[in-house]
């Protein structure tokens, strides 16, 4: 399922018009970033946490030449699905 399949699903499920469910859509996402950027965790009870966690500097090796290489620390985002999510997929 892709933005636009997901778009149509809420606009159906919802009763929106598709203009309405992707304003939705979008302001969602946009909340979620938001929030993660300002070092928040979004809890959605029944779906799941979406946090950021800090990875730090590592050592690697670079397949291609097989020479040591230093991979920058980064912020990482990440999902947690909540119980009612894992019990309705299984």
């Amino acid at each position: 399922m892709n933005k636009t399949d997901l778009t149509n699903a809420i606009a159906a499920k919802a009763g929106l018009t598709k203009v309405d469910a992707k304003k939705a859509l979008d302001a969602t996402i946009e909340a979620i970033t938001d929030a993660l950027k300002g070092g928040e965790k979004v809890a959605l009870i029944g779906f799941g946490t979406f946090a950021v966690s800090a990875r730090k500097e590592r050592n690697g090796i670079n397949p291609l030449t097989k020479k040591a290489i230093t991979i920058a620390a980064k912020k990482q985002a990440k999902f947690k699905a909540g119980a009612e999510l894992d019990a309705a997929i299984q």
